[in-house]
């Protein structure tokens, strides 16, 4: 028969996680979108782009898991900047596809580069073992939200 273990102690650093970690999720969110110049949902659409090659609206919506009004309206800006274009689909030329453009790529290199330098300067204090686990905690924190809208 297994013992129970009792609740650990709280953390004086974060003395109510179950409050704040709401608002450090939301805190985090913001910041990072402000650090790297590049707002999270175009963020995650180049990034999209880049990982799978051009691909239709829909097909970007499933993968990004929202509607494709949205994804149209987020890619917009980026049809504007000329960081994606809209290229005939070959199954039917009716239909188009969103594809990352040379200075799209551009774009999301440099984000990325920025966003690396933030994340290594704040972590410069951490063990490799502390950026490990809080890497596989926040992986498992996102992938908790798949599927929900």
């Amino acid at each position: 028969m297994s013992q129970s273990v009792p609740d650990q102690p709280s953390d004086p650093d974060c003395p109510d996680p179950d409050g704040q970690l709401p608002y450090q999720v939301a805190v985090f969110a913001r910041r990072i979108s402000v650090a790297g110049e590049l707002d999270r949902a175009s963020f995650l659409l180049l990034e999209q782009l880049a990982a799978t090659g051009p691909a239709k609206v829909k097909t970007l919506a499933a993968a990004l898991g929202v509607d494709s009004s949205t994804v149209t309206r987020q890619a917009a800006p980026l049809l504007r900047e000329r960081l994606v274009t809209r290229l005939p689909y070959p199954a039917d030329r009716r239909a188009v596809q969103l594809a990352l453009t040379p200075l799209g790529a551009g774009r999301l290199a440099q984000v990325r580069r920025r966003r690396r330098e933030l994340i290594g300067e704040l972590t410069a204090g951490w063990t490799a073992r502390e950026r490990a686990v809080f890497c596989a905690l926040l992986a498992r924190f996102n992938d908790g939200l798949l599927g929900r809208r």
